[in-house]
């Protein structure tokens, strides 16, 4: 099970954090905080996966971003690996060459990607092709609202 994914840029800012597990808002914060610290601090040529309290912490750095996503001890480190790649080329095909700045101007499409993709902890659709689909129909709703509410 995914109990957390984070994404981290170089500068220790969180860019998005979906929860699959119940945490206290503390608590959440101190978990983002010891990652944050731990995944920065490491040297690029060592490993992606790391042991944190009862979970393992695996993550891919891409550009200036980190990837990150927390699983039981016993889940398979490098089918998260491939599961954070699948939502990198998802976010790349969708945004064109994504970058930081996309991701914070886009944020909800970004949580969208990830929500599709990750439901309740448990990985819901692996097809890029119909992941993509479901994001341009959902634009299309909300093109199709905007039009609607011309006030707005």
């Amino acid at each position: 099970m995914i109990h957390f994914a984070l994404l981290i840029s170089r500068q220790a800012k969180t860019r998005l954090q979906q929860w699959y597990s119940p945490y206290p808002e503390k608590e959440k914060t101190k978990i983002v905080r010891d990652i944050t610290n731990m995944v920065l601090a490491r040297p690029a040529r060592m490993c992606n996966f790391i042991e944190y309290r009862r979970l393992k912490i695996v993550y891919k750095r891409y550009a200036s971003l980190y990837f990150v996503m927390a699983v039981d001890p016993k889940d398979n480190e490098l089918m998260i690996l491939e599961l954070i790649h699948t939502y990198v080329e998802i976010l790349d095909r969708y945004f064109g060459n994504v970058c930081e700045l996309d991701l914070i101007f886009n944020f909800h499409k970004a949580y969208y990607a990830l929500n599709e993709l990750i439901g309740a902890g448990e990985v819901q659709e692996t097809s890029r092709k119909l992941i993509l689909q479901a994001m341009a129909s959902q634009e299309l709703v909300e093109m199709q609202e905007y039009e609607a509410c011309p006030d707005i």
